[in-house]
């Protein structure tokens, strides 16, 4: 049986599926062979070489390609699903919430696919989960951004000069990215406050070292899957109220808040940027679902009252080496779900991490949520 693990071509896209660490540990079926492109890896800090001595065969992109199972980090073109057959099996993001058209060629393709947004919130898949992982990448990722864009002394620094206090920072929204900028913001030296509508998320952030901003008069906001459910209208402009004032005492901003699938909340109004210091910098991780902040562009930065505004794509590609090496270990978590001893693939779709997993298999787009769904 062979794994494929082909160059990644999404504009930006440094990491890697596989890296050599893991190949050597798939390795160990001695039924398994890993084809790997050339150059597939250079971008995470990792040579043909290093897969070689890891026991993986480098290859050119038709091979790759050609493997029963083939391994990707960003979301294929519809040129790439093109290249599948209906033997194959693909794992990898594919957006299966909000991209109808990848849904749709690799159900036209015939392809069994497998989407790692959509690996369950459940006790036994967390080590498949790719969402959190990559998440925790982006939150690292979202901090240094801003104490480089923003200029200042994260830390409190006493000199001859003088004494210079302490960054300012504000996180809203403390899933897994958000909590790892709380805690590398407070490994920085600054001070940081904390924001999430569910209240089990105020003991998180404070054993992060984190001060949670605590707004008492909206109620508990957890749904399902442990994400925050959608407030009503009334509820988001007393929370947009509270963050604006809150904000306007901050140097930094991070913004994690989204839900896969949806729009990202709005949190931080355009007034409320107008209502910061210049100076000050807002950095947006749901920039590329509608963003938390209502100045946000996708892939630019916006400067209002002398107030930058970050929206960067695909943050977790900032930190190749390590989200590479995170998401690996993800797919190989999955992959003895997939792989048997014998080395043959056997999709048991009475698993439950498989069932809600798959997109598409015999031509059909499988997964009730996913969009456009219908026969190929």
């Amino acid at each position: 049986m062979k794994i494929g693990v082909p160059e990644e071509t999404a504009n930006g896209e440094r990491r890697v599926a596989l890296v050599p660490d893991v190949v050597k540990s798939l390795k160990k079926n001695e039924h398994v062979e890993v084809l790997v492109e050339s150059g597939s890896g250079e971008a995470a800090g990792h040579t043909d070489a290093a897969y070689t001595d890891a026991g993986a065969e480098i290859v050119a992109a038709d091979a790759a390609w050609g493997a029963d199972v083939v391994l990707r980090v960003a979301v294929p073109s519809t040129a790439d699903i093109g290249r599948l057959k209906s033997s194959q099996l693909l794992i990898s993001h594919l957006a299966p919430w909000t991209s109808a058209e990848t849904n749709q060629a690799l159900a036209a393709a015939g392809v069994t696919s497998f989407a790692m947004e959509a690996i369950p919130r459940t006790t036994r898949a967390q080590a498949m989960d790719a969402l959190s992982s990559q998440a925790a990448a982006a939150g690292y990722a979202a901090m240094l951004m801003a104490a480089r864009e923003s200029g200042r002394f994260f830390g409190m620094m006493t000199t001859a000069a003088g004494t210079v206090p302490p960054a300012k920072v504000l996180v809203l929204g403390a899933g897994v990215a958000g909590l790892q900028a709380v805690a590398t913001g407070k490994r920085l030296g600054a001070i940081v406050t904390g924001f999430d509508i569910r209240r089990a998320a105020w003991e998180q952030i404070a054993s992060l070292g984190g001060r949670p901003l605590e707004l008492d008069f909206i109620p508990d906001a957890e749904g399902e899957g442990g994400y925050a459910r959608p407030l009503t209208d009334e509820e988001n402009a007393q929370v947009r109220d509270a963050l604006a004032a809150n904000a306007a005492k901050q140097d930094i901003v991070v913004t994690t808040a989204a839900i896969p699938g949806r729009p990202a909340p709005l949190l931080i109004t355009a007034d409320a940027v107008r209502g910061m210091a210049p100076g000050s910098v807002i950095v947006d991780l749901a920039a590329e679902t509608g963003g938390n902040c209502e100045l946000t562009k996708a892939g630019e930065t916006v400067v209002e009252n002398g107030v930058k505004v970050l929206g960067p794509r695909n943050l977790a590609s900032e930190m190749p080496v390590p989200a590479s090496q995170l998401y690996s270990k993800n797919l190989e978590n999955l992959l003895k779900l997939l792989i048997t001893e014998e080395g043959e693939v056997k999709v048991d779709f009475e698993d439950d991490i498989l069932a809600a997993a798959c997109i598409t298999e015999g031509g059909q787009i499988k997964n009730e949520r996913a969009a456009g769904r219908k026969s190929a």
